[in-house]
């Protein structure tokens, strides 16, 4: 009997976990508002009442997913700045990774990329946990070497990288889009690099 709390506890973490990507499957195929929380409990094999208990309202979980994953996204722009010391490795690796994500977990993309407005003015200015942050200070340890302020560059190489994605998400353009990255790679090296630097 002493070891039921601790399995109750793993088991619950689990629930919520499946919860969590039966939402984020739903919600990126039909958006929030065309997502009802039976949908949900019905995705996971559980009722209403049992996803209640791990969140409070669909617009939580809603908002609990977004903000975890872009602050995991934003970890992984930050792993970029400590792998990667010159600014045309980290613009290389930086589109890599947005291609990678969008091939290889397409809802948690899409969800993102969608729901983005709902959920951005609730993201801290924190790099650690805000993925636009983090690729500004990407950048910004590489001021020297912008021709633009970073923040401007960020925003421009975003641009970038997601108007293929929304593309290739609404079958506009072909996929994988890790197959358009070296392209990709090359309209931010132009974009972001000084003239000389990004021709040679």
């Amino acid at each position: 009997m002493a070891g039921a709390p601790e399995r109750r506890g793993r088991d619950g973490a689990r629930t919520r976990l499946r919860i969590e990507e039966a939402a984020l499957r739903l919600f990126a195929a039909r958006g929030v508002a065309g997502t009802s929380v039976r949908d949900i409990a019905e995705a996971v094999g559980v009722s209403e009442g049992a996803l209640y208990r791990h969140f409070a309202s669909k617009e939580e979980l809603a908002r609990a997913l977004f903000l975890d994953r872009y602050a995991v996204l934003a970890q992984s722009i930050r792993e970029i700045g400590q792998i990667h010391r010159d600014l045309p490795s980290r613009l290389a690796a930086m589109v890599r990774l947005g291609c990678t994500l969008f091939d290889e977990e397409p809802a948690l993309f899409a969800y993102l990329l969608i729901n983005q407005h709902d959920h951005l003015s609730h993201v801290p200015d924190d790099p650690a946990c805000n993925a636009v942050a983090a690729l500004a200070e990407l950048l910004s340890d590489s001021a020297a070497d912008l021709p633009q302020p970073p923040a401007l560059a960020a925003a421009m190489m975003l641009g970038l990288l997601v108007q293929p994605a929304a593309f290739a998400l609404y079958g506009r353009l072909e996929g994988p889009l890790s197959r358009h990255a070296p392209v990709i790679t090359e309209g931010v090296l132009r974009l972001c690099m000084p003239t000389g630097i990004a021709e040679r």
